[in-house]
């Protein structure tokens, strides 16, 4: 099981530098970071991260192709594989449905996995022959070249997923894995990984081989009701992306969650969490403790075929920037990088 920290982006830089460098000296797999409008770019903080770490791998989960150009991301992909000395790798998707809505697109209207398919081909293509020449139903190009060309043979590109099944196929079928977000039950990634293999098995792959990762939003610490409380201050904010199908493979009635939805959709927040019940929280969460954060793993995720858990760590400044609430108790980042590192990452090997 490879273990990565997930970042959201929004602290100063030099933090985010030095919690980089940390991950790469406690030998974490990767740091990913959402490639979003909401948060500090993740092309610029990687090219100053490649150069302050020797291990670590770094890249989008996920870039929007929806948003952002699918040559582009290739482009950028070369050059922070370039400039990290071959360690980066990208997951793509068709973005976040609440920030393409704040860009008054309609992603319903986008035939999300059709055009992440495409896009797909397209990153692929221009990454390993540095031209493309295409006329699909999304993307077009005559000739198009770069001088960006990546230092790995084989730069690994992902899908992100999150309703599936078709998505979850695709990305067994044509990627190098998926990263499936927001999901805490064996249920869950028992549906997940059965549809991943099955895109595996018809594209002739072996599925054990593919990056099958679990995006999780994780808040440990010494104290478990800290740890807890931070994750019940995020829950409503990131499940409010979540289709319903995936909420009940969860364990969680959409229509138990709809006032908290609806009411951070409303901005306001203090009442989105005063209405996260504890049992909500710790539904689509993991935290606690290094050993119950060990324990939930252990139980709903390990066991369906997962290899990599990704790390969406929770902490005092993340909460104090989404939500207003000053949690003193709550670990900060590096600490919980510690901790998994120290007693999470030992129990897989």
């Amino acid at each position: 099981m490879k273990f990565s920290y997930a970042m959201l982006p929004d602290y100063p830089v030099e933090e985010s530098l030095a919690s980089i460098r940390l991950a790469d000296e406690l030998g974490f797999h990767a740091c990913y970071a959402a490639d979003e409008t909401w948060h500090k770019d993740l092309w610029l903080l990687f090219a100053a991260a490649a150069g302050q770490t020797s291990r670590i791998r770094l890249g989008p989960s996920v870039s929007p192709v929806t948003l952002r150009e699918p040559t582009l991301i290739a482009q950028a992909l070369a050059t922070l594989d370039e400039l990290s000395g071959g360690r980066a790798e990208g997951v793509l998707s068709s973005g976040n449905f609440g920030l393409l809505a704040q860009y008054g697109i309609d992603w319903a209207g986008t035939r999300p996995l059709s055009r992440v398919k495409e896009a797909l081909h397209v990153v692929r293509t221009f990454l390993d022959d540095g031209a493309i020449t295409h006329d699909g139903e999304f993307f077009s190009y005559q000739g198009l070249f770069t001088f960006a060309r990546p230092v790995q043979d084989h730069l690994p590109l992902k899908l992100g997923a999150m309703r599936g099944p078709k998505s979850f196929e695709a990305a067994g079928e044509l990627s190098d894995g998926c990263h499936h977000a927001l999901s805490y039950t064996r249920e869950a990634y028992d549906y997940a990984v059965r549809h991943i293999r099955a895109g595996a098995e018809r594209a002739g792959k072996d599925w054990r081989s593919l990056d099958i990762g679990a995006w999780v939003v994780l808040a440990t610490g010494p104290d478990s009701a800290a740890a807890k409380d931070a994750a019940r201050s995020m829950v409503g904010i990131y499940a409010s992306s979540m289709p319903e199908e995936q909420l009940r493979r969860n364990g969680v009635d959409p229509g138990e969650l709809k006032p908290v939805i609806d009411a951070i959709a409303g901005g306001d927040l203090a009442r989105g969490i005063e209405l996260t019940t504890p049992d909500i929280a710790e539904r689509l969460s993991i935290a606690g403790t290094p050993q119950e954060c060990l324990d939930k793993i252990e139980r709903e995720i390990a066991p369906s075929g997962v290899n990599h858990m990704i790390c969406a760590l929770t902490d005092r400044t993340l909460v104090k920037a989404f939500t207003g609430r000053d949690l003193e108790d709550v670990a900060d980042v590096n600490t919980q990088l510690r901790l998994i590192h120290d007693v999470i990452m030992p129990a897989f090997g």
